[in-house]
């Protein structure tokens, strides 16, 4: 009996900074999978719209958000005026600020640099698995660096993609359909962590929108798409809300 109550007492160790960083890396290397055909297709696409080979490269690294990297290049590809290919963009990259919002409480505590390190590395499938780490109850002084693991694994696996995009791009069999990797990834990120009526609502609402205003101008249907899935999502929040109260 003494043995299993020492054995019971006993505290859980904490995981260290490298623990902390190499679970992020083995978290985020499923993902690799569409993360890799996808950066190949950025690279190809970017020399497609006019866009020199370093232009396409520098962008992976001073934007670094795939989807709204793809609509910059078809935007400017199809010579939309200025303002609305960035408003296109920015309106594409709102997403970020939610994700800042979520992880805020997790890495408040950190120094300035560490914050901006971090923020630039909250990419889409960063977030999706970090966010798991920071959630599941076992917080500890370096959970921090599971970010910086998972972050820095797709930073050097989308700027290698990248590049090896621009540089060998051309020559890749249409046959391929790479341009599936895009979809694909996305369906990775959203469809594990689709768990609420909102959730889903905002979800299909947006899918619908994007697919029948595919006829609209300068690839508007990317924007109506994403602010009525953001719409759908808290009108249905909104409502389950209202019935809670009332019950």
């Amino acid at each position: 009996m003494s043995g299993a109550n020492d054995t019971a007492d006993v505290p859980i160790k904490e995981p260290s900074a490298a623990d902390e960083f190499w679970q992020g890396v083995r978290d985020e290397l499923p993902l690799m999978f569409g993360v890799i055909p996808f950066g190949l297709v950025f690279g190809v696409i970017g020399i497609e719209s006019g866009l020199t080979s370093l232009q396409t490269i520098l962008l992976s690294s001073i934007l670094f958000g795939g989807a709204s990297q793809v609509v910059f290049a078809q935007l400017w590809a199809g010579g939309v005026p200025a303002l609305i290919l960035g408003s296109s963009v920015c309106v594409i990259n709102i997403r970020h600020v939610l994700y800042s919002a979520s992880v805020a409480s997790y890495l408040q505590h950190l120094s300035l640099g560490w914050r901006l390190l971090l923020g630039y590395l909250l990419t889409d499938e960063a977030y999706a698995v970090s966010i798991r780490r920071f959630t599941d109850g076992c917080s500890g002084k370096f959970q921090h660096f599971h970010l910086l693991g998972s972050g820095s694994l797709l930073w050097a696996s989308w700027q290698t993609s990248t590049i090896a995009g621009v540089v060998v791009g051309e020559t890749i069999p249409e046959s391929w359909s790479l341009t599936f990797a895009i979809p694909l990834t996305f369906i990775a990120i959203i469809a594990p962590i689709m768990r609420t009526r909102a959730e889903i609502a905002a979800a299909v609402s947006a899918g619908i929108l994007a697919i029948v205003g595919q006829s609209l101008p300068w690839n508007s249907w990317l924007v109506i798409a994403a602010l009525g899935g953001i719409a759908a999502g808290w009108l249905v929040n909104r409502h389950n809300n209202s019935k809670r109260r009332k019950q």
